[in-house]
């Protein structure tokens, strides 16, 4: 019989349970009227006088060990409970703001130079990045031999002198005008690509958005007061521009754009190199050459045409000096252009 007691005690001491439910059980096995303790005590009664005294003692620390350990463990497993629920998330509090993402910079200034447009009556026009000769170069005006065809540094496919990566989108014009016939009032936004070295101020890929109005009547005032609106919404109203005589192939006359330092209010720094302006884009009246080709009569129609690189208008807007930084996915630098969303 004692070695049923000492068998039982260390069961009792060695036992572990996982839930409330499995202890309950434990107890009514050892403990309960029909319990393994219950019987013990009934074979108790059959045992030689002289090992009464000794059997009862072991009997009796059988009993208050069980019911000892059935009680801390039962606390126990209480304790566990209530640490358990007050980690459970309150469901009625607030929900915690998740961390949001940032556009990139150059989104967010095709949309604002896309908006300033709208504005302005002017819709998005898109073309493929993969062109032929026609609509890239031949369409505008670029004879077979132009050298202006070299100025492009452009990325042939398969050695195809026909098919290439577009370098400009001004194709996305030709193929407007190949479609729609005038009034014509669209803003082409797209990516292109240039076969030059990579550096602080220049890549091989890099966005362009071209504007392309057409009518009766458009003349190279229309042209100037549109420019000044877009870069006094874009850089602000206190804003100047002026205009400098210039050459393309697609345009007669032709300009370049530049607009006051937004930096220094046109004093002269460092970004301006002291001259107070900075270079933002290219424009200039459609030449008839180019209406003609595209089946539109330029004795009936004129227009303007304007071009520049969203990455460049970027780097006015936001201070930014190095183009690379736009295509190596830091998000250190992305995550300063949060609040712009």
């Amino acid at each position: 019989m004692t070695n049923k007691i000492n068998d039982l005690l260390r069961r009792v001491e060695a036992f572990k349970p996982q839930a409330a439910a499995e202890l309950e059980e434990f107890r009514i096995k050892i403990l309960g009227k029909k319990g393994e303790l219950t019987a013990l005590m009934e074979e108790f009664k059959t045992v030689a006088p002289e090992l009464k005294r000794e059997l009862g003692q072991q009997l009796n620390r059988l009993k208050t060990t069980a019911t000892e350990r059935i009680n801390a463990l039962r606390e126990e497993l209480g304790n566990a409970a209530a640490d358990r629920a007050a980690r459970v998330e309150d469901m009625t509090r607030p929900g915690s703001a998740e961390p949001l993402g940032s556009r990139h910079p150059i989104s967010l200034v095709r949309r604002e130079i896309v908006e300033v447009f709208a504005r302005l009556g002017y819709t998005v026009a898109e073309g493929p990045e993969i062109e032929d000769d026609w609509h890239v170069f031949s369409a505008l005006n670029f004879p077979p031999e132009h050298p202006a065809r070299d100025m492009q540094d452009t990325f042939f496919i398969e050695k195809d002198p026909d098919i290439l990566l577009r370098t400009h989108t001004s194709s996305i014009q030709v193929r407007t005008m190949e479609r729609q016939k005038p009034p014509i009032r669209v803003i082409c936004p797209g990516r292109v690509f240039r076969n030059e070295a990579i550096s602080s101020r220049a890549h091989c890929i890099f966005h362009q958005i071209e504007g392309l109005y057409i009518d009766e009547g458009v003349s190279f005032a229309d042209l100037k007061q549109s420019l000044l609106y877009f870069a006094k919404e874009v850089f602000g109203g206190q804003t100047a521009i002026r205009m400098r005589p210039s050459y393309f192939p697609f345009t007669e006359p032709s300009a370049e754009v530049d607009v006051s330092c937004n930096l220094c209010g046109g004093k002269g720094c460092n970004v301006c190199k002291g001259t107070g302006w900075l270079e933002i884009m290219g424009c200039g009246m459609v030449d008839p050459n180019v209406l003609t080709a595209n089946g539109i009569d330029p004795q009936k129609y004129s227009g303007f045409a304007f071009g520049m690189g969203i990455e460049r208008i970027a780097m006015l807007k936001y201070g930014v000096k190095d183009l690379r930084l736009y295509f190596e996915n830091d998000v250190r630098f992305l995550r300063q252009f949060d609040s712009a969303l």
